[in-house]
């Protein structure tokens, strides 16, 4: 069934399929990013449930825009907004369960929580502990840190795709390379399945406050940022590891672009690690993609590398262009 959307009609859209979760026409998307900038979803949807998911997918028309969202933490909303409908995911798929050795956890779950629950009973995902973000991005974006990564560990993961199916996927169907899969991109991740090491709760616990403080030691975490701005500029193996044979670290190019604590507007490459790009305070998305771009262009002159966003932009530049 579909029904009218009166109370705000947005960009000509005015029918959309009946839901038992949140249906928001031309809800700002600024304070649901890490970053805090970005205009309106055209719609914001929250599902209740899996189920509910699965039903609006089914019924939305096929031609309309999805774009699956996390809780922000890698990502750059565009002033202009996201035409379609934003999907963010929320209690009903952030459950978190070990099962015979195994690690189950709702996408929505946050990277934190799990690797925490995960080692209380003994197993090692202790690399997710300072990665920014939810499962569900971490699985899209092969997430890595210390060495390991979710193609290491992922044993399946399940998603709802554009027509509102539930599918399984192993490893090889998500074709993990370095931060990144070739999951579809309007497919909404649901669940993760993983396996690792295994050893003491204690001795989990204090690798991850050791992982925790030396985080903290060398980024701005302080700071109004998404992570890391910039991929390394390394190959990846089939698996998605990184090759850092050549030692190759996008701060180091930065740094030697000269653009450590780079500013555009209220945008700023951190001074504490060039490869953060921070909200200062008043920033635009315009501000924060510029400086990005200027960031590319002048390490591509002095190195003749060309950086690639780790940080994904999305939606469409404000009228006016937005920076400052």
């Amino acid at each position: 069934m579909l029904f009218d959307a009166r109370a705000g009609k947005s960009r000509g859209m005015t029918t959309m399929p009946r839901t038992r979760g949140a249906l928001t026409p031309d809800r700002s998307l600024a304070d649901l990013t890490w970053l805090r900038v970005g205009g309106p979803a055209e719609w914001l949807f929250q599902p209740a449930d899996p189920e509910d998911l699965c039903a609006f997918l089914a019924a939305l028309d096929p031609a309309t825009p999805v774009f699956a969202m996390g809780v922000g933490s890698n990502l750059i909303v565009r002033d202009g907004g996201i035409r379609g409908v934003v999907i963010r995911l929320g209690r009903g798929f952030n459950a978190i369960r070990v099962e015979g050795g195994r690690v189950i956890a709702g996408a929505a779950a946050l990277d934190a929580h799990v690797a925490r629950r995960a080692a209380e009973a003994g197993i090692d995902l202790t690399f997710l502990r300072t990665i920014p973000g939810s499962i569900g991005g971490a699985v899209r974006m092969n997430a890595g840190c210390y060495g390991a990564y979710v193609a290491d560990h992922l044993v399946q993961a399940r998603a709802v795709t554009r027509a509102g199916k539930v599918v399984t996927l192993g490893p090889g169907d998500l074709h993990f390379g370095y931060r990144q899969s070739r999951l579809p991109e309007d497919w909404v991740l649901i669940e993760a399945t993983f396996e690792a090491g295994t050893d003491r709760p204690e001795a989990l616990a204090a690798k991850m406050t050791e992982q925790v403080a030396r985080r903290d030691a060398t980024q701005p975490t302080r700071e109004r940022s998404a992570g890391s701005t910039f991929r390394n500029p390394a190959g990846f193996s089939s698996t998605g590891r990184a090759d850092d044979v050549h030692d190759l670290k996008a701060w180091k190019v930065i740094d030697a672009a000269g653009m450590r604590g780079a500013r555009l507007g209220g945008a700023q490459m951190s001074a504490k690690h060039p490869n953060f790009l921070i909200n200062t305070g008043g920033a635009s998305a315009a501000d924060l993609e510029g400086l990005g771009e200027e960031v590319r262009k002048r390490v591509f002159q002095n190195s003749g590398i060309a950086l690639e966003w780790e940080i994904m932009r999305v939606g469409e530049p404000a009228p006016d262009g937005g920076a400052r």
